[in-house]
């Protein structure tokens, strides 16, 4: 049991820190821009085929920086030449050309790289177990994920809060107008911000494309759980969000984990229960069966109770 406790909770942390390397980009270009941004699980498809392309002439680690910024510059240019004229039109709009933009990329990705799974692996130097606790083995990519990512969420707050570029991305925030009146140019802020997010989205893609498969599915595959996420932490905050993916990261692995079911936790209470037919195969559900959908049911407790979600401000 300590063994299934330890593993289920480091896998759960690495879930989650990749979770939130996904949903920083996105928390950043709703906190800027007010911009739920439905193609943001696309940019992280394309970072993981840039740095699969890259890597096969020159290494995942040239990749991992080439492919992030390949990413966002494509988000750059999607906001100059796209989205700043739609977003006159209001958020309606923003959805359903980002929505279509996702669709977009994933037939492209599908043209391009075609619809099979990529061989796209870890580099070598990872290529070993980091520690092996009751016989299990624990392997160093996880924990090279893992310290990205704490990277990730340190750099960025430390930007956000205590730098120059923070304040002038703060003041753009709340007071736009007496911003570009200071002589900055709010424009290309939203420009920079965008592709950043994108950038981000596209580091994450970097990361799990040799973990989790690189495949013209794989947007699709975290796309909602990301805004899950950003809603549960609260719209625009990156501190609601980094909380938000470690808890749907450890329950997730945990209920994968524990393979019990909802008649046996009433056995565990001394309640007993017999039914026929669906009712039956209702009680009989196990966690492992139910976990995708446990985020969901978390996404609708926080709403009822707390509508702007663990540490926002704003409605949603």
């Amino acid at each position: 049991m300590l063994e299934l406790i330890f593993f289920s909770l480091l896998n759960g942390i690495v879930t989650g820190l990749l979770l939130f390397m996904l949903a920083s980009g996105l928390t950043l270009i709703f906190s800027m821009m007010g911009v739920l941004n439905f193609a943001h699980a696309s940019f992280y498809m394309l970072g993981a085929y840039f740095a699969y392309t890259v890597s096969m002439y020159l290494g995942f680690w040239v990749g991992l920086f080439v492919a992030p910024v390949l990413v966002g510059l494509m988000g750059a240019v999607v906001e100059r030449y796209g989205l700043r004229y739609v977003h006159r039109w209001g958020h309606v709009a923003e959805l359903i050309f980002t929505f279509g933009l996702a669709f977009l990329i994933e037939e492209i990705v599908q043209f391009v790289w075609g619809k099979d799974t990529k061989a796209y692996h870890e580099p070598e130097i990872l290529q070993f177990p980091l520690f092996t606790f009751f016989g299990q083995n624990f392997p160093a990519y996880k924990a090279f994920m893992l310290l990205v990512s704490i990277a990730i969420f340190v750099v960025l707050l430390l930007i956000l809060t205590r730098s120059r570029i923070g304040l002038i991305i703060q003041a753009a925030i709340h007071k736009p107008n007496m911003t570009a009146m200071l002589g900055h140019n709010v424009p290309l802020v939203f420009m920079g911000v965008f592709g950043v997010g994108c950038a981000l989205a596209g580091l994450a893609g970097v990361i799990a494309g040799p973990a989790l498969g690189t495949f013209p599915g794989m947007a699709v595959v975290l796309g909602s759980i990301v805004f899950v996420i950003v809603v549960i932490g609260g719209l625009g905050s990156l501190t609601g969000a980094f909380v938000a993916s470690l808890l749907i990261g450890l329950l997730q692995t945990f209920a994968i984990a524990l393979d019990y079911s909802v008649n046996d936790f009433l056995h565990l209470f001394n309640i007993s229960f017999d039914a026929d037919g669906a009712l039956r195969d209702l009680w009989t559900l196990s966690l492992p069966q139910i976990a995708p959908i446990l985020p969901y049911l978390l996404l609708i407790l926080i709403l009822i109770f707390r509508p702007t979600g663990l540490f926002g401000n704003r409605e949603t």
